[in-house]
């Protein structure tokens, strides 16, 4: 018994470096993304980070959610050309569409769309990009949002209210609620 537990420390001692290398590999491609240098990015993701661009650091942010926490676009087209997932959540849920909309950054918002992103995706607190978009009265995202069929009655866990039911109850910009009226129900 004392020799096989033996034997599995040494098993166990033996793969820590490669797992510590793995993980050593991508939390430097994490911080390449976050500081914005380019050729660190894209040696470590052609080199002993490739395969790694959908990994979560230790903060459980992902490299493309990074690169759009950044609104650094050449990173997010580079990342989602090397097979980036455009709906890998953070650890609380923040998907790069949802992250994009909270920033209003409409032309992330359609190239994440462009490739593939769920347009209904949840944060924890199961707010929609849709829900986000009318929350900030961006009328433009919201249009571009239920084009992708985006669903309006889609609810968050937080009040309990939909985009419909948020656009509702704001009264400041009511072309959001001529949107989501007149939102065709097959686009979806």
């Amino acid at each position: 018994m004392r020799r096989m537990i033996g034997l599995v420390a040494v098993a166990l001692v033996a793969a820590t470096p490669t797992a510590a290398q793995q993980g050593s590999s991508s939390e430097a491609l994490l911080t390449a993304v976050k500081e914005g240098d380019a050729n660190k990015v894209v040696q470590l993701s052609e080199g002993e980070a490739a395969g790694m661009i959908n990994i979560r650091g230790f903060d459980g942010t992902t490299p493309l959610t990074a690169a759009v926490k950044n609104r650094n676009m050449p990173f997010v087209s580079y990342l989602l050309s090397k097979k980036a997932d455009p709906s890998l959540a953070t650890r609380d849920g923040q998907t790069p569409l949802i992250i994009a909309t909270h920033l209003n950054w409409e032309e992330a918002v359609d190239l994440l769309l462009r490739v593939g992103a769920k347009v209904d995706g949840t944060d924890r607190q199961g707010q929609t990009a849709l829900i986000i978009a009318v929350q900030n009265r961006n009328t433009r995202l919201v249009r571009r949002l239920l084009q992708s069929g985006a669903n309006p009655d889609k609810a968050d866990h937080a009040a309990g209210y939909s985009a419909r039911d948020y656009a509702k109850r704001d009264n400041r910009v009511r072309e959001l609620l001529r949107l989501i009226e007149t939102a065709k129900p097959a686009a979806r």
